[in-house]
């Protein structure tokens, strides 16, 4: 995973609440389990029209938000089902960070899962920065997790509050898997042991 410390970007407002995960990544797009590929379905139905084709009004569809790294959002973003795969076409489409007054409880966890901030920030503050995002390509927001805040693009810096072990995962790049290799040592120690001490036992293989 990889990690998260200071991002620079372009940030992309979607000024819906609600936001579901079968509108991040609709259900039939569910047969895969690989986390690329996602991205070009990211926000499906509110991309593309009945044929495919891509709906011009939607912000990911036009400049300069097609590369955006940020999205900022309204209230309950990713509620609706668990899946996993919202996160995926997130960070596939390229978004490391999403700004909303709050999440669903299962895709903020997620979120950090898979290297993605997500950040708690009043509905004041995020109609703010989706104004700021409004003016285009030159307004990027810069996002310091070490330092705990978004800075806007008129230099003000606004705090906001993380998990500190959360924090540490992202600031490491650590997932799950990644979490369980800090202790790989000790684990080789241990399974050396039990094979010196206890090869009688089934499935202990002595080297």
């Amino acid at each position: 995973m990889d990690k998260f410390t200071t991002l620079t970007a372009v940030a992309a407002p979607l000024p819906i609440a609600n936001v579901d995960t079968d509108k991040i990544i609709p259900a039939r797009f569910l047969k895969t389990i690989k986390r690329t590929g996602l991205g070009v379905h990211l926000f499906d139905t509110l991309r593309y029209d009945s044929e495919g084709r891509e709906r011009p009004e939607f912000v990911l569809n036009t400049e300069p938000y097609r590369k955006a790294q940020v999205l900022i959002a309204h209230e309950n973003f990713g509620c609706g089902s668990s899946r996993e795969h919202a996160p995926w076409a997130l960070l596939d489409f390229g978004i490391r960070c999403v700004i909303a007054p709050d999440f669903a409880d299962i895709f903020h966890n997620n979120c950090f899962k898979n290297g993605i901030l997500p950040v708690r920030l009043p509905r004041a503050v995020c109609d703010q920065l989706m104004e700021d995002a409004r003016l285009g390509g030159n307004a990027r927001v810069t996002v310091d997790l070490e330092r705990q805040v978004v800075v806007r693009p008129n230099g003000e810096e606004i705090h906001f509050e993380i998990d500190p072990f959360r924090k540490h995962l992202l600031l490491n790049g650590l997932d799950d898997i990644g979490q369980t290799l800090q202790y790989a040592p000790k684990i080789d120690t241990y399974e050396s042991r039990q094979r010196e001490e206890k090869s009688w036992l089934p499935g202990i293989t002595v080297a």
